[in-house]
């Protein structure tokens, strides 16, 4: 017995240092490369980054504002667009079809959706948006950040409203409420934390994606808060100064890399905020 336990406690040591190991080499290269960010987007961070507009080749001042005011918008408008049909089929697959056969092939087509590389979707709406309307445009960018926000929406609406004891349900079904109070009022309350944090998620992962805009809104160096047009945005406009020549181009490509990570590690750490209120709860 004595041999048999020290076999096992010599296997136990071993695994927790190989997840240990690995735990280490991950954290390793997260900060090399986040202290490779810092040190070369904080250089380049000044007023002009937030006030002027992306300069021209061989020019060595000017900014990002119109970049950033353009990812705004479609990150905002996409999360928008996003946001409502996943609320509404995820509480359809927790409240209404959650035995349903319906049901199966939703959260089939979800999972596809939500594994889909973005390139996919770009793509789709490339076809489905940009040929028809006869050039590049906001709106289909948008688009796109929408159809990528939805997935992560429904699997997290459906999950939290899973989580709901249904005797909160049965108490309201037997004070007279009908089905859908009982979602508005009791459900949706119960889950709102969770639902919260999945949108946070959703938003902070098409915050910097490059590969569906640069099929939809692609991008350009001017002021333009037209939808139906090209619209500057800080990934692809990354993306085009990091392959400059230009020195400059490539200090901005830095310096917006450095701003779309704090954006997205502000959204993380809310929605783990938020989590965490929820659990303590």
């Amino acid at each position: 017995m004595n041999a048999l336990y020290a076999a096992r406690a010599r296997k136990d040591k071993i695994i927790r240092w190989l997840c240990l190991g690995a735990a280490g080499f991950g954290l390793t290269w997260l900060a090399l490369i986040l202290f490779t960010l810092f040190s070369k987007g904080l250089a380049g961070l000044s007023p002009d980054v937030f006030t002027q507009m992306t300069p021209p080749p061989g020019s060595k001042t000017g900014g990002l504002a119109n970049a950033i005011i353009g990812s705004l918008l479609m990150t905002v408008i996409g999360v928008g667009i996003g946001t409502p049909i996943g609320l509404f089929a995820g509480t359809y697959l927790a409240e209404y079809g959650r035995h349903e056969k319906l049901s199966f092939y939703v959260r089939f087509i979800n999972d596809i959706l939500l594994s889909a590389p973005s390139i996919v979707i770009g793509l789709f709406i490339y076809g489905a948006v940009v040929v028809p309307m006869g050039g590049f445009s906001g709106f289909a960018g948008a688009l796109a950040l929408g159809v990528i926000v939805i997935p992560v929406v429904v699997r997290t609406t459906e999950d939290m409203l899973l989580l709901v004891p249904n005797q909160l349900r049965e108490a309201a079904s037997a004070l007279g409420l009908p089905h859908s109070l009982v979602i508005r009022r009791i459900a949706y309350k119960a889950a709102r934390t969770g639902i919260i944090t999945g949108v946070l998620l959703a938003t902070a992962r098409v915050a910097g994606e490059t590969a569906p805009l640069l099929f939809t809104a692609l991008s350009n160096q001017f002021w333009n808060v037209n939808l139906m047009k090209t619209m500057a945005n800080l990934p692809v406009t990354i993306n085009n100064f990091v392959q400059s020549p230009y020195e400059y181009w490539r200090q901005l490509a830095w310096t917006g890399a450095l701003l779309i990570t704090l954006a997205v590690l502000a959204l993380n750490v809310v929605a783990r905020v938020l989590g965490t209120e929820r659990k303590s709860k």
